[in-house]
């Protein structure tokens, strides 16, 4: 999609006589942020953080604008550089810009006490990767009343349309919370995790490791070959990890054999390394 996928979408929501707004992050978009206060009136914008138990933050957090035109200049700055993140747009019903700012705050934290966490609903990244996997009987809950939505999706321009804006309470379990990770944020939290295994675990010879080459890149090649043979369980990269340690390159017997499953795999060499070791009778 262009912009002028996103150009037409601005039309035909206004010629439906619905209620443009910008979901604007304002923690990096500050300037932008002024821009609208000070040319909107005081109905046209709201701030999700304000008047919850997270307040204090509501400088930094999420607002949302209304505005009249789908030919705004505003606009121009922000969909001149989809890529930095600043946000996405949606269309409403008249007077419904408070219904939508109560429905977000409803959302807004979590997890439970003391690991509560802020959901990220302004980012376009976490809404396009919602919107990717959710099932659209889950679109109701998860838009609430907002009717349309345009967000670049990571190459290009996309709009999705809810099946049935309206109010809804929050799912005892929401959907949204229980998608896969992307495969980039789920490595980057195995390599943190790893790392810290290492140093609190075998710190003597993570510490000789490093001094022949990195740990980090050393790390992520483990980690790589762990997904590679289906070797992500917490007991079995550990395993290939402190098996590396100690053996420098990967040999052959380590290799899986034709037709053998990730289980079938783990097990042979685990014992076959138990028995090198002296630790079970060969």
């Amino acid at each position: 999609m262009t912009d002028s996928v996103v150009q037409r979408w601005l039309f035909e929501q206004h010629h439906a006589d619905r209620l443009l707004c910008l979901v604007l992050d304002s923690q990096n978009e500050r300037d932008m942020r002024q821009r609208w206060l000070k040319s909107s009136r005081y109905e046209q914008y709201a701030s999700v953080y304000g008047e919850t138990v997270v307040a204090e933050l509501a400088d930094t957090g999420p607002f949302l604008f209304t505005f009249d035109q789908p030919d705004d200049r505003r606009l121009d700055a922000l969909l001149d550089r989809p890529d930095s993140h600043w946000g996405w747009l949606a269309s409403l019903g008249q007077g419904e810009l408070n219904a939508w700012v109560r429905h977000w705050q409803e959302r807004l934290l979590v997890g439970t006490r003391p690991h509560q966490a802020l959901y990220r609903f302004h980012d376009n990244r976490v809404l396009a990767r919602a919107l990717e996997h959710l099932p659209s009987e889950a679109l109701p809950a998860y838009l609430g009343p907002a009717i349309s939505v345009c967000y670049w999706q990571g190459s290009h321009w996309q709009s999705t349309d809810n099946p049935a804006p309206g109010t809804y309470p929050l799912p005892d379990s929401p959907p949204w919370l229980h998608l896969p990770m992307p495969d980039e944020q789920a490595m980057e939290i195995r390599l943190a995790n790893a790392h810290r295994f290492l140093l609190a675990e075998h710190v003597q010879a993570y510490a000789g490791l490093a001094c022949t080459q990195d740990p980090h890149i050393w790390l992520r090649e483990r980690l790589a070959q762990a997904q590679a043979w289906g070797w992500l369980a917490p007991e079995r990269l550990e395993f290939l990890l402190i098996q590396s340690l100690h053996t420098p390159t990967i040999v052959p017997h380590w290799q899986p054999r034709p037709d053998e499953t990730p289980d079938e795999h783990f097990d042979r060499v685990y014992l076959l390394s138990k028995s090198w070791s002296g630790e079970m009778p060969s």
